[in-house]
């Protein structure tokens, strides 16, 4: 596991890159939250796609809510960045389409991109000095 720090719209992003599975369940999701905030003091992640199981995304597994709820519970927003082309599932593609439109949970087909969308100050998200104590 990658993690780098960018800063930019004063807020800081741990971006996580890993070819190795991250997330498989909720508990590493959990784990995943914890290290992340411990190690970087950030509350935006994004990591890539590769980094997560497959059942998170096939909605009917529940695994996808289970762990998005925990970003929230957190207060973790949470960018998942790579081709989803793959995914043929409407209610998949409906499901990240309106994640896309909220605050806190973004699909993005680019590192760049997930990073400006956890960088929007548009969105409600926290800046570099409020996540210091």
């Amino acid at each position: 596991m990658k993690t780098e720090i960018i800063r930019t719209n004063n807020t800081q992003i741990a971006v996580v890159s890993s070819d190795d599975l991250l997330i498989t369940n909720v508990q590493s999701a959990l784990d995943l939250i914890m290290t992340v905030k411990y190690e970087t003091d950030c509350t935006n992640i994004a990591i890539n796609k590769e980094a997560i199981t497959d059942d998170f995304f096939i909605l009917s597994t529940c695994l996808a809510g289970e762990i998005l709820q925990k970003f929230i519970n957190y207060g973790v927003r949470f960018a998942i960045y790579g081709d989803f082309s793959e995914y043929t599932s409407k209610p998949l593609k409906d499901f990240m389409y309106e994640s896309n439109k909220g605050n806190d949970i973004f699909f993005q087909p680019t590192i760049s991109l997930a990073i400006d969308k956890l960088s929007d100050l548009t969105k409600g998200c926290h800046s570099e000095s409020e996540n210091r104590h």
